[in-house]
């Protein structure tokens, strides 16, 4: 820190100029609609609003069909732009989510913003994440439950921009935190992978014959979904009442939901509390098949299925770990478009059933492993979310700069 404390002494002693995101960029313009069905596994990347993330590190998982010949070849992007997601369900996802390409041309959808520049790409990167950076890209507007952000918000974004060598520095030292961040990673990665390869061998009980199948509506007590109560309305948010969204339905327990709900909410949508130790079940789109245990009573959305397990057949936490360990088979069986489930799909989706005393073995060995990899009080979890913190402090901090006059 010394080191670059003293380079801005010498190279910028009354201040940095900070300057808008319209006077930085050569060109700023919303992407191409990208239609599903030109969607395939081979050809040019294409990355829409769920690959946006919030470091500069993307990971192409949809690529667009070599064949598609609709789109202009001047809205490809290239190394060193810079990507905003423009629409979600929540300010904070459009405040949070900015990244820089990385070294592949790729296009981007219709709901990211691409802006084209000539500054050193990793710092604009990062100076975009700053806590003041998102509170500026928070200016948005809810149209049709929907969260909308202008390409003439995003132009009047303010930012530092100090000398190279200082811009260099600091990225050479938020990248040593993003690197020991990959190395926990990455480790935790590996016990991940632990986990699922004792969990499928636990879990296998081809030729036994004392195990019953059975269906998760048969060994449940109550199947439900919820609702989501009209957005934009202040007398409906802003509660105590915890409400659960499919996206954070992430093969965790549950212990606090990230929005709160009134009791008029409550009173006027289709939301419902449910018990807690249910299994949650997501539903629709990109989290469908995804599961969850809440571990406290809340209600939830539409796109949130809740199993209400009945304990004289099965342990909630068997049954999580066996829907967990179905996620593929059960997203596969996905309808429509949106390759959504529905309770339908789940109820009849079927389950071995061995003795509770087996299933109480089994959940005792795999949630000692489920600790290790999920836990965020204790080991890996715990330790990337402290460095996350740490990062993001030193982020704000290094970022920071006196203005010039």
């Amino acid at each position: 820190m010394s080191k670059l404390q003293n380079m801005i002494d010498e190279l910028c002693p009354d201040g940095v100029v900070h300057k808008p995101l319209d006077s930085i960029a050569t060109d700023l313009y919303r992407g191409s609609g990208i239609k599903r069905d030109q969607i395939s596994h081979f050809g040019t990347p294409c990355v829409r609003y769920g690959e946006i993330y919030t470091d500069y590190n993307i990971c192409f998982d949809k690529c667009l069909s070599h064949t598609d010949q609709d789109i202009q070849p001047s809205k490809y992007c290239e190394y060193g732009d810079i990507l905003f997601a423009i629409t979600g369900e929540r300010v904070d996802e459009i405040a949070k989510s900015c990244v820089y390409m990385g070294n592949e041309k790729c296009l981007v959808g219709g709901d990211i913003a691409v802006m084209k520049h000539n500054q050193f790409p990793k710092y604009i990167a990062y100076a975009l994440e700053t806590t003041d950076a998102r509170i500026q890209k928070s200016k948005s507007k809810v149209k049709n439950k929907v969260v909308h952000s202008s390409i003439p918000d995003i132009k009047k974004i303010i930012i530092p921009l100090p000398p190279l060598p200082i811009q260099e520095e600091i990225v050479r030292i938020l990248d040593t935190f993003t690197e020991l961040q990959a190395e926990l990673q990455a480790e935790l990665q590996a016990r991940k992978t632990q986990y699922e390869y004792y969990r499928n061998s636990l879990l296998s009980f081809d030729g036994r014959d004392d195990v019953r199948w059975m269906t998760l509506g048969e060994i449940s007590l109550n199947v439900s979904s919820g609702g989501t109560p009209p957005v934009g309305r202040s007398e409906y948010y802003g509660g105590d009442i915890p409400w659960l969204r499919s996206q954070e339905v992430r093969f965790l327990n549950i212990y606090d939901t990230e929005i709160k709900i009134t009791p008029l909410a409550l009173k006027k949508s289709s939301t419902r509390w449910i018990p807690e130790n249910c299994v949650i079940v997501a539903i629709y789109g990109a989290t469908a098949a995804r599961s969850a245990i809440n571990k406290i009573p809340l209600t939830i959305n539409q796109a949130c299925l809740c199993l209400e397990i009945n304990p004289t057949i099965a342990i909630y936490r068997y049954v999580f770990h066996w829907i967990s360990s179905q996620y593929k088979q059960l997203k596969a069986l996905g309808q429509g478009t949106q390759t959504n489930l529905n309770a339908s799909i789940v109820k009849q989706y079927q389950i071995p059933i061995p003795s509770l005393k087996e299933q109480k073995r089994i959940v005792s060995i795999l949630d000692r492993f489920d600790a290790l990899t999920t836990d965020l009080t204790s080991g890996l979890p715990a330790e990337i979310d402290a460095r996350r913190k740490q990062y993001e402090y030193y982020r704000d901090l290094l970022l920071t700069f006196k203005k010039a006059t």
